[in-house]
């Protein structure tokens, strides 16, 4: 296992008071994190979101996709439930990377959806790896998962690492005129689940 846990501290939002436990990959050298509230350790099916970094729309507010919604209704979910976690995995612009991804969203812009301007830029559909998220809950000693996703490729994975996905909570937030074709997109070459 390349992945190390470095440090846990107290992390009061919004919604709760959460505990951020930060992870190094010693291989990548990317940092992530996960935001834990509960006993998540108690053998019981936990609540968790596996949400892959988006700058754009996590922090700039982005209506081009979904994910700064569902990043938010994750976090206020898990607060009004009590107990559950959030992998935070930097893996931007489904692992390509910051600049393609804007590289990506100039392509979007001339009529290409996400899928082909990730490919005409050389790039698979989808780099996303979800083996750190397996050593991350390892950590956290959680074995059986309610996952709040519309992604079947999450799913398979978690479960392909022994990880009981014992319900998938659909996960439909964010939705607008800008991220229509996104969504679309996501759903008919990606295979979400709306």
């Amino acid at each position: 296992m390349t992945l190390k846990f470095v440090e846990s501290a107290k992390l009061p939002t919004q919604w709760a008071e959460f505990t951020i436990c930060g992870f190094e990959d010693e291989q990548t050298g990317k940092e992530h994190v996960a935001l834990v509230l509960g006993d998540v350790a108690s053998g019981e099916a936990v609540d968790m979101r596996m949400h892959s970094e988006c700058l754009t729309g996590d922090a700039l507010f982005s209506m081009r996709c979904d994910c700064g919604p569902q990043l938010e209704a994750a976090l206020k979910h898990i607060a009004e439930v009590g107990c559950g976690v959030l992998l935070y995995l930097r893996q931007e612009g489904r692992g390509i990377g910051l600049i393609n991804k804007i590289k990506a969203y100039h392509l979007q812009d001339g009529g290409a959806d996400t899928v082909e301007a990730n490919e005409q830029l050389g790039f698979d559909a989808d780099l996303r790896e979800y083996d750190i998220a397996h050593d991350m809950l390892n950590h956290l000693q959680v074995k059986k998962i309610r996952l709040m996703t519309n992604n079947p490729k999450k799913v398979r994975a978690l479960e392909e690492h022994g990880l009981e996905v014992v319900e998938r909570l659909p996960w439909i937030h964010g939705q607008n005129p800008h991220n229509s074709h996104y969504l679309s997109t996501k759903a008919g070459k990606l295979g979400h689940m709306f």
